[in-house]
């Protein structure tokens, strides 16, 4: 049976307070009653978005509840904001911060002891998918980001080639379906066929209002984790409706 699909719009670090108006357009003209929508903005108005109509997550977390760590945010302090969610592994995370599939792994641990959904982001550069490496670099990431206790209740795997995100361009339909299958059967070796098929497979990477519906057609593409533009309410909107 077919998993309901998820929509989430990661923000980074776009969004004041005005960008309130892009939920409420969105719970006025765009939910589609036939999947689920995420919203991750900001730390800063994680607050103020929840109880507006639409599920918000988090865009990183610490893996400790509490302590010296300045400038960092708990799980449990995005959960008693109101967010249900939290993005890990982001390929800017990596990247930027120097974030190991370990330390991916404990974040997501500490997610879901918040009580969490853990949205954990893999994806291959382009020079890992020139040299063929693409299947490997995600066999990786999952076997070390991901903890043992894995269901699909707590856990969604997002697939963002990093040469695709922001960048307009997007892999074949063919390459989505590789990396997607891949990821199944390697989620089904590891925790068994019921939670494998349980746990949705986003993608993400220049997803847009113009490409989303042949995207939400591949197999095992469960949604979609959307960057720019689910900073415009009418964009986000026709991506929820191709879902």
């Amino acid at each position: 049976m077919a998993l309901r699909k998820l929509v989430a719009g990661n923000w980074k670090m776009h969004g004041r307070a005005s960008s309130l108006a892009v939920v409420e357009t969105l719970v006025d003209k765009h939910l589609n009653p036939a999947c689920d929508v995420l919203v991750c903005p900001p730390a800063t108005l994680i607050g103020r978005l929840s109880g507006r109509g639409v599920p918000v997550g988090g865009q990183d977390c610490h893996w400790e509840t509490l302590g010296a760590h300045t400038g960092d945010i708990a799980a449990e302090m995005l959960a008693d904001a109101g967010a249900e969610a939290v993005i890990l592994g982001h390929s800017e995370r990596r990247a930027d911060h120097g974030e190991t599939d370990e330390i991916v792994a404990m974040k997501t641990a500490a997610a879901w002891r918040a009580g969490l959904r853990a949205i954990v982001c893999v994806g291959e550069t382009e020079a890992e998918r020139d040299a063929g490496q693409t299947l490997a670099c995600i066999a990786a990431q999952l076997a070390g980001s991901v903890p043992e206790e894995a269901t699909g209740d707590n856990l969604v795997i997002a697939y963002e080639p990093v040469w695709a995100i922001g960048t307009g361009r997007t892999p074949t339909l063919a390459q989505i379906a590789e990396v997607h299958a891949f990821i199944r059967e390697s989620l089904e070796t590891r925790f068994g066929h019921g939670i494998a098929h349980a746990i949705r497979l986003l993608y993400g990477g220049s997803v847009k209002p113009g490409n989303a519906a042949e995207i939400f057609e591949v197999k095992n593409v469960d949604g979609a984790l959307v960057g720019g533009a689910s900073l415009k309410a009418e964009d986000f909107g026709a991506i929820i409706a191709a879902a």
